[in-house]
């Protein structure tokens, strides 16, 4: 097993969230939290790099269609939820986001185009609508939430292509962390 895939697990044994998303999570308003921001949430951190590793499992255009369906969704329902009430379901969505996306690619799932960017943008609906909610707001930090979505994305992408023998495996392993966090 390579190393990146061996940290997963030490990384999701070691995370501290009670809850997708705990109320307070972002320290400021500025780029610099909205860059750290989604790093220190393990259902973003996992659901991001999980977006990226099925874009690479499933190549071609995905590895761009994929990735663009999420931050457009995320970015719109931000902006749509800041200020906006708590809905209940987005939690169970943005967990669901976490579990069905590290399952596709364990399970190797390729599903036609439009539903993977389909089922992808309600993930990112559902994430952004969370952090529009719950995020200080401004203009600065959703443009670093976006930024280090994106880098996040990425990372999910170089992983899948330099370790196209590892791609099932991480993808058990979000999986897995998703059901963790659906039992916090």
């Amino acid at each position: 097993m390579h190393l990146p895939v061996m940290l997963v697990p030490i990384l999701l044994l070691t995370s501290a969230a009670a809850m997708a998303h705990p109320h307070g999570h972002a320290a400021g308003d500025g780029l610099v939290s909205g860059l750290v921001h989604p790093l220190l949430g393990p259902d973003h951190l996992l659901a991001m790099v999980a977006v990226g590793l099925w874009a690479a499992a499933i190549g071609g255009r995905a590895l761009w269609t994929l990735p663009a369906a999420f931050l457009a969704a995320m970015t719109v329902s931000g902006l749509l939820g800041a200020g906006g009430p708590e809905v209940a379901l987005v939690e169970h969505v943005i967990i669901a986001s976490v579990i069905v996306a590290g399952a596709a690619v364990a399970l190797a799932l390729k599903l036609p185009p439009a539903a993977a960017v389909t089922l992808v943008a309600v993930f990112g609906a559902a994430h952004g609508w969370a952090h529009g909610v719950e995020g200080p707001g401004g203009a600065a930090y959703a443009a670093g939430f976006v930024l280090a979505t994106g880098a996040l994305h990425a990372a999910g992408i170089a992983l899948g292509r330099l370790w196209p023998q590892a791609l099932r495996g991480a993808g058990a392993a979000v999986a897995l962390g998703g059901g963790a966090l659906a039992l916090m």
